[in-house]
């Protein structure tokens, strides 16, 4: 059975405005009608209201690189990339993934304007990874910076590359070639040092964490999260994607004590991804992080520090980040490679999130968007 999605037509203001009206009808001070545990997205619910995170939409195209090399460093990579190749399957992609028959419509599908604001004032966000020695590979990333300035009308100076954790070198490591101009290559971009509340599992919800400021003050209004395929410890699935990545957005030390898999799930659950999540419904009001791309033209069994070790020339794009995990994590990365995955925690991307295998369009087969187009 498939979940509704819709978008819940509250402003953080009218949101404020009445749960305060609230406490004062019930003659209790507002401050204590505030939740003692963090809320975290309802779950059986996407954050998108146009395209469904349980959609996930892939391709492979040998085209994409100029040559067969599994093994090599990001900068060999950069020349054997053939971005026009990249750049047109990821306009099938769009298609593919919202069902549009214009690839304009398709990115304006995805991409979705705050209530109250102008593209031009937006602030866009773009997680990177750029731990060890694999990293995205520039037309990937400048594809999607590109539709938001040319399509979308995003300022290029409004656009933040960010790695909170390790991006103290990215414009050393990883000159992205392509970008729009003025389009900030972040690094850090200030760190990851204020504290919020992580919502259930993780220690039932009754504790802090240290996340990326500008995420935290609510200063981004759109989050794009785009990942490698490496593989993992078996407290993360054995793998780390679009969720994982995340560990550049919130301090990672918790991902590696006790309750790992649940500080994974629960960060992955805040407003400071998800968006605004109204404290009594638990929905979110309005998506903050709008599109998961997962950079799979080499990727590693290993990791996450190691080299690629094959060349899949594959792309993956979804809405909702633990749907486009899962689907990797079980179609590709186990089915198609042959890697093993931990099967329990890997369920869990689905079931903490209230979705089921069930719940999958399609018998849970991903969207091949070179055959949709």
């Amino acid at each position: 059975m498939k979940k509704e999605l819709r978008l819940v037509q509250m402003s953080r203001r009218g949101f404020l405005k009445q749960s305060i009206t609230g406490a004062a009808v019930l003659g209790v001070a507002p401050h204590l009608m505030m939740p003692r545990s963090a809320v975290g997205a309802l779950k059986g619910k996407c954050p998108h209201p146009n395209v469904s995170g349980l959609r996930v939409v892939a391709i492979h195209d040998p085209e994409m690189t100029r040559e067969i090399v599994p093994v090599c460093p990001w900068s060999h990579q950069e020349k054997l990339v053939v971005a026009r190749a990249v750049e047109d399957n990821m306009d099938k992609m769009a298609l593919a993934l919202t069902g549009e028959k214009r690839v304009q419509d398709g990115w304006n599908a995805i991409f979705l304007k705050p209530p109250g604001k102008e593209w031009s004032d937006v602030i866009v966000a773009v997680k990177t990874n750029n731990i060890a020695r694999q990293h995205t590979r520039s037309p990937v990333i400048a594809k999607i910076c590109r539709v938001l300035v040319e399509e979308m009308g995003v300022k290029g100076s409004h656009i933040f590359i960010y790695d909170g954790k390790h991006g103290d070198d990215l414009t050393d490591k990883t000159p992205f070639a392509g970008l729009p101009d003025g389009c900030r290559m972040a690094g850090t971009w200030g760190g990851i040092h204020t504290p919020v509340r992580i919502p259930s599992p993780w220690k039932g919800g009754d504790d802090e964490a240290d996340c990326l400021k500008h995420l935290a003050t609510g200063k981004v209004d759109i989050l794009v999260n785009i990942a490698l395929c490496k593989g993992h410890g078996d407290k993360f699935g054995g793998f780390t994607m679009t969720m994982k990545n995340h560990f550049g957005t919130f301090d990672p030390k918790y991902g590696h004590r006790f309750h790992a898999t649940d500080y994974l799930l629960s960060i992955n659950r805040t407003p400071q991804v998800l968006g605004e999540i109204s404290a009594t419904s638990g929905e979110v009001l309005f998506p903050r992080q709008q599109l998961c791309i997962v950079d799979a033209l080499w990727a590693s069994k290993e990791g996450p520090g190691c080299e690629t070790s094959c060349q899949p020339n594959r792309l993956y794009m979804g809405t909702f980040a633990p749907v486009l995990d899962y689907q990797i994590a079980t179609k590709f990365r186990k089915g198609t490679m042959g890697w093993d995955i931990d099967e329990s925690v890997t369920e869990r991307l689905l079931t903490e999130f209230g979705f089921s295998r069930d719940d999958l369009p399609d018998g849970g087969r991903i969207i091949d968007a070179a055959a949709a187009s």
